[in-house]
């Protein structure tokens, strides 16, 4: 059986693995129901800056990315259970407070809050993958699926937000806490019901300081998350800074735009993503991600050619990095796993989610940019960047690694 899309391959998906596939489908749903509406309602309700906002969420995100690297290693030792069981509780608690916040320093706490639900569930999740998963096209399958149902609820997310009048209210963020507390539910039900002679997680002893000094002699996977930092810092430029230039420019309809950005970047995925992935199927997993740095690239110098006022070319723009994206981010996910000893998948995607320090510093340094250059030098700027990221991916293959064998961590 040597293709990837296969009936036969998801018979072998357990319970717990169609809980982190539905699970992550409802939460991606509800979240982008309203959160690409935050910088709006943070310019709007409490005349933030570009920059301000930018601080806001690289600020918070940044701390969550980091605390993230640490709860995989967690997760690795102590189980998988423990740490998703808070990052669940702490979306239910973060995302209700936003709903009801009503002073700046309320809401900026809120922000700051629910941006950890996330990060501490990624890591946990993909190890979960790797557990109940030892065939290495199984879990290729299930991650493309995971990418997969995530974006299809981040296109009907904003489709129901506009249907039920959420865009920028802030009540409407209780629809993300209820869908936590579902989350929540599931997976308490789920690790009861499963046996412990089927738990299939191999922990390690491996503390965090020891993982640390492993990782700095994984250069190639070191040089691989650098790249990886770089492309979302990219990618990031056609998402909250797009928006955030939007917002400023004061076109005409701005939310029904940036409903139409999101709900088409969706879209491309959810319709492209498994074509793609056949087209695909028999193309080095490293060249596929050089297609897609590519049309990354193409879709930043569309947003830096296209005049602000010219409705179709965003849409372009977005369909070409959503094009991009759907080669792009669920290959990388899939060339992490592979490179991810089998007893330290949560410290592996728990490191990797350092990358999203690219996404986090994004909205900070691009919002300083708009400030001060302009959208059009930003773009040009995130292009140019993506020459950088091949040379990274190059590179990384005269590199050496760690002995895993020897360590008996395969």
């Amino acid at each position: 059986m040597s293709t990837v899309i296969s009936i036969a391959r998801l018979k072998r998906f357990s319970n717990l693995i169609w809980v982190m596939q539905i699970g992550n489908f409802f939460i991606r749903g509800t979240y982008y129901m309203v959160w690409p509406f935050l910088a709006v309602i943070l310019y709007q309700k409490f005349n933030l800056s570009a920059s301000e906002v930018g601080l806001l969420l690289t600020g918070s995100s940044v701390f969550s990315v980091v605390l993230g690297f640490y709860t995989g290693n967690l997760s690795d030792r102590f189980g998988r259970k423990p740490v998703m069981l808070v990052a669940a509780l702490l979306g239910v608690i973060a995302f209700a407070w936003l709903a009801v916040a009503d002073t700046l320093f309320t809401f900026c706490t809120a922000v700051f809050l629910a941006t950890l639900p996330r990060s501490l569930w990624d890591a946990p999740s993909k190890g979960v993958l790797g557990d109940e998963l030892p065939d290495a096209k199984d879990r290729e399958l299930a991650m493309q699926m995971l990418y997969f149902l995530v974006n299809a609820g981040a296109a009907i997310g904003p489709l129901i937000g506009l249907w039920a009048g959420l865009t920028g209210e802030q009540s409407s963020f209780l629809f993300t806490a209820f869908a936590y507390a579902g989350l929540l539910g599931a997976v308490v039900v789920t690790f009861k019901n499963k046996k412990k002679s089927k738990q299939n997680q191999h922990k390690t002893s491996h503390n965090f300081k020891q993982i640390i000094a492993l990782l700095s002699k994984d250069h190639v996977f070191l040089l691989i998350m650098l790249a990886n930092m770089l492309i979302l810092f990219i990618y990031a430029q056609g998402d909250s800074s797009l928006i955030q230039y939007l917002t400023r420019a004061e076109i005409p309809e701005l939310v029904t735009l940036i409903s139409s950005i999101i709900v088409l970047n969706s879209l491309v995925i959810v319709i492209f993503q498994f074509p793609l992935l056949k087209l695909m199927e028999n193309i080095d997993i490293k060249n596929r991600i050089y297609i897609g740095i590519i049309l990354l690239a193409i879709s930043q110098l569309v947003f830096a050619f296209n005049p602000v006022d010219y409705y179709f070319g965003w849409l372009l723009g977005t369909f070409v990095l959503s094009i991009g994206e759907a080669i792009l981010f669920s290959n990388m996910n899939v060339h992490l796993d592979r490179l991810a000893p089998k007893k330290l998948k949560g410290s592996y995607f728990g490191a990797a989610g350092l990358c999203s320090l690219g996404f986090s510093f994004a909205p900070l340094l691009g919002g300083i940019v708009l400030d001060v250059w302009g959208g059009p030098t930003l773009f040009l700027i995130a292009s140019g960047m993506s020459v950088v990221t091949i040379f990274l991916y190059q590179t990384s293959d005269k590199l050496k690694r760690p002995d895993f064998e020897a360590m008996e961590l395969v």
